[in-house]
């Protein structure tokens, strides 16, 4: 790399929204670095981390249009039929998009995290539009007249007329840029493991909400789930150490035993819970994309999905200025971008900061609200309907 190169935008952090951010800008003709301390061969032959990714319809899409979704093999794409919400050890759940549709009809596929970061990689490697810059972090972040340069550990620079972090919930290129965010560390860690069991699961999702820990099950191809667990730090490492068979035997009966006796076939993973919101999406010829700017509870399932969202603003602020040859990095564009995102997001982080506060609590007061809610839901027609029609709506 040049001691001091160039690009129209620079983007910190080759994950899936980096990655497809660059792809779908480079389709406007624009020049784009992506920086990311992983090595390269981290980031084009990513290990199994045990994480399963639920695809809305709409996110299905973008990924097509940048040419990513082609690149996934479609044998490690399961899909999601019906999705079934229970509290505590309440034995009525609520349903949505249950009996009244088809068989053939899905409310999204689920995709191994491993699976959609290849072939972003891959999608990104193969356009000529995008620079990629592997092995190497970003140490300071500068301003110049007209630009944002950032300064690389290897001494090297980078300047563009925008910079996008996309590093993750801990994003350090946002502390870089004094934007305020909310982070929370849960106290909470989720173990994420694929188990076979005996009887099949419908292409059916199950959500429970516990007192003292939520679980989901994640339908997956041959007879397969896949359990996220989120878990007290004593009783994640209770299970940790359990051998194949004692594991199995405690996570079946968590699972109440739904799809019969379940058997781990893969590699157990555990990683701290942690959540965060910023405050700000914008600073001087800089912007915040995917977990960088919301990084939402496991329990809403949708944290991908917001972060493809993200995405979508930005360029749908910047095709328009470089349509109209106007500055890809002004403030009025990332005013624009930031107040759109948050306007869309806000809603869903602070639900989701409630239903989770409200399920961590164990008292009887909280107890009853949690089934009264679940209750009305299930009981209460336009209710149901309309949380249907906020997760199901790119289904319909």
């Amino acid at each position: 790399m040049p001691e001091h190169s160039i690009a129209d935008v620079a983007i910190v952090g080759a994950g899936p929204a980096g990655l497809c951010l660059a792809v779908e800008l480079a389709a406007l003709g624009l020049s784009v670095s992506v920086v990311d301390r992983a090595p390269y061969n981290a980031l084009a032959a990513p290990g199994d981390d045990g994480r399963e990714i639920a695809l809305t319809h709409t996110s299905r899409r973008q990924l097509a249009w940048a040419g990513i979704w082609q690149r996934i093999d479609t044998q490690s794409v399961a899909p999601i039929r019906e999705a079934r919400l229970y509290n505590g050890e309440a034995p009525q759940g609520m349903t949505l998009a249950g009996s009244e549709r088809s068989a053939s009809q899905t409310i999204g596929q689920l995709v191994p995290n491993r699976v959609i970061r290849r072939a972003a990689f891959e999608a990104a490697l193969a356009d000529s539009h995008i620079t990629l810059i592997t092995g190497k972090g970003v140490s300071a972040l500068e301003t110049t007249s007209g630009s944002r340069t950032l300064r690389l550990d290897d001494g090297s620079r980078l300047s563009a007329r925008l910079v996008v972090a996309a590093d993750g919930r801990l994003s350090a290129t946002r502390r870089m840029a004094g934007l305020p965010a909310h982070l929370e560390d849960t106290g909470r860690k989720v173990l994420v493991c694929r188990m076979a069991h005996e009887r099949p699961h419908g292409a059916m999702t199950w959500s429970w909400f516990g007192y003292e820990r939520a679980l989901a099950l994640l339908p997956l191809n041959d007879q397969s789930s896949s359990v996220v667990m989120t878990l007290t730090p004593a009783e994640a490492e209770r299970l940790e150490v359990l051998d194949d068979d004692a594991f199995s035997a405690a996570v079946s009966g968590f699972y109440r035993h739904c799809l019969g006796d379940m058997q781990r076939v893969g590699e157990l993973h555990g990683y701290p819970l942690w959540v965060g919101y910023a405050q700000r999406l914008a600073a001087e010829r800089l912007a915040l994309i995917g977990d960088a700017a919301i990084g939402l509870h496991p329990a809403t399932a949708h944290g991908f999905n917001v972060g493809l969202a993200s995405v979508h603003r930005l360029v749908r602020e910047i095709s328009q200025a470089h349509r109209r040859g106007q500055d890809i990095g002004s403030s009025t564009l990332l005013s624009a971008y930031e107040r759109t995102h948050l306007r869309a997001t806000r809603p869903l982080w602070l639900a989701s900061q409630a239903v989770v506060s409200l399920y961590g609590d164990q008292s009887p007061p909280a107890r009853f609200v949690r089934q009264a809610a679940l209750g009305l839901a299930r009981q209460v027609g336009p209710l149901r309907w309309g949380l249907e029609h906020y997760l199901l709506r790119d289904a319909r």
